[in-house]
């Protein structure tokens, strides 16, 4: 049998397919080059359970930073302590309104085919998260939402409830390596709206305990300076939104805002979008236009592939990976 990227370079020459094997090579060549990549994730690509080729990834250090969704930030850990009670909707399209209903009923979240069970995953990991809340609260601390996460796996006090093989957890690998991360607009994950609760309710009497955006952004900047400075850095984008938007604004930010022109531009680009671009869409804007914003040079290695993110992420690591 002939491995994954023997067959990825034999069957995929052309289109879409042959952009796949190009953001591979150039993946791979940044690396052998002593670079480094920093991946976006946006989406639902937590509960696509991504992590079964990104947690291998991050341990072989083939991803050197994340930012993400508060989402997917969540999901993973649902997906890792309830994976037993989700429930997979294959007739996803053919649902009714009364049918959709009748999952509102039962606390079963629908996320395209698959059911997040609210009890079982959600408030679960709000009983744990909340601990942590409170004691940051009251003991005047404050940490990012993923450094939150962070305490909570390497406590190992959800080890107990796992229902997945931990090596499938892309958070779990991500928190055992200290990666650094980054979650912009946390506040509209499902955590991030239990938070807001807690605070109006008075369970947390500081707001700021949970630290986010402005503070996420200044840490970025540090963050990207100091990498920078040391290996060129690529950009591996998941998926649209704020996930992407918000880190790769670090650069022209760093020049245009703070007048430091010595700062690297992203060394790499390749984002995955089942979008095709269009005007007045978000995918309106190709890789060779975020030139003119000072986010990617002239020569930055750019690469767009046009094609659902479920199918096409697993098969790159793959590439990378060297399966």
């Amino acid at each position: 049998m002939s491995s994954i990227s023997s067959f990825i370079k034999q069957h995929y020459r052309h289109f879409n397919a042959a952009a796949l094997v190009d953001a591979a090579e150039g993946y791979v060549k940044l690396l052998d080059s002593g670079g480094k990549m920093f991946m976006t994730i946006a989406g639902a690509m937590s509960t696509a359970e991504l992590g079964i080729s990104l947690a291998e990834m991050i341990r072989q250090d083939k991803v050197h930073g994340i930012c993400c969704t508060g989402a997917n930030l969540e999901e993973d850990v649902f997906n890792l302590v309830a994976h037993d009670f989700y429930e997979r909707v294959p007739h996803y399209r053919d649902l009714t309104p009364k049918d959709e209903a009748a999952l509102l009923v039962r606390h079963m979240n629908r996320v395209t085919d698959t059911c997040i069970p609210e009890m079982e995953a959600m408030r679960r990991i709000e009983a744990a998260v909340l601990e942590e809340w409170v004691a940051a609260d009251q003991s005047s601390q404050r940490f990012f939402p993923h450094e939150f996460m962070y305490k909570i796996l390497r406590s190992c006090r959800l080890s107990s409830s796992y229902q997945i093989d931990p090596k499938n957890s892309w958070l779990l690998a991500a928190a055992q390596k200290n990666l650094p991360m980054f979650v912009p607009g946390w506040e509209d994950a499902t955590l991030g709206n239990m938070y807001a609760g807690h605070c109006i309710s008075g369970d947390v009497k500081n707001v700021h305990t949970v630290r986010t955006g402005i503070e996420y952004m200044m840490e970025l900047a540090e963050w990207y300076i100091e990498t920078t400075a040391k290996a060129p850095l690529g950009f591996f984008q998941i998926g649209g939104g704020i996930a992407g938007d918000f880190p790769i604004c670090v650069v022209p930010m760093l020049h245009q805002d703070l007048q430091r022109e010595n700062v690297p531009r992203w060394a790499y680009f390749c984002q995955i979008s089942d979008s095709t671009t269009s005007y007045g869409s978000y995918s309106g804007a190709v890789p060779n236009e975020k030139i003119t914003w000072g986010k990617l040079g002239v020569d930055t290695p750019k690469y767009i592939i046009e094609s659902d993110a479920t199918i096409v992420a697993p098969l790159i690591f793959a590439q990378v990976l060297g399966w």
